[in-house]
């Protein structure tokens, strides 16, 4: 058995290390578990495409996102994807119980809000940062995100009896 070539070694990493994130953003836009996938594997297909370097692993992470959210865009423009709430299994496992709720409630608002609080709250990232991710202003990221809570307030009041 020969040993492993560099794009090998590289895609396993970039797997072990980004595949969740991946995922879970391309599931944002997707809304099905196997477009999602397959976003990943095409994200995975243009870093080693282009085999780009970075000097920092946020710098790697970022790119990898934004790559992922060209993609799922693309995605929804040329397959015109299903109109389907398939919950993958591990994304729910990986939810912290008393908050899974709050992510399900997450998944019934548009799609850029969702976008926007997915990457605000779970992965960490600032306004600035998911502007460029989204390629938007990112004024239009803060109002996304307002709207958001706003709306998810609203959404967690009803369905939940949630008050502040």
């Amino acid at each position: 058995m020969s040993e492993p070539s560099y794009a090998e070694l590289r895609a396993r990493k970039v797997l072990s290390e980004y595949g969740d994130s991946i995922f879970r953003l391309a599931f944002t836009f997707v809304h099905n578990a196997q477009d999602a996938q397959e976003v990943v594997q095409d994200t995975l297909i243009q870093m080693l495409r282009y085999d780009p370097s970075f000097d920092t692993e946020k710098q790697e992470k970022g790119w990898l996102l934004k790559t992922a959210a060209n993609l799922s865009r693309n995605k929804l423009k040329f397959n015109k994807v299903r109109e389907t709430d398939e919950l993958d299994e591990r994304l729910k496992a990986e939810e912290k119980p008393d908050l899974a709720f709050v992510w399900d409630a997450v998944k019934t608002l548009p799609r850029d809000y969702q976008s926007a609080i997915y990457l605000f709250y779970k992965e960490g990232y600032s306004t600035k940062e998911i502007a460029e991710i989204l390629k938007k202003r990112e004024s239009s990221v803060r109002s996304d995100l307002a709207r958001a809570r706003k709306q998810l307030k609203l959404i967690l009041k009803e369905d939940y009896d949630f008050e502040e």
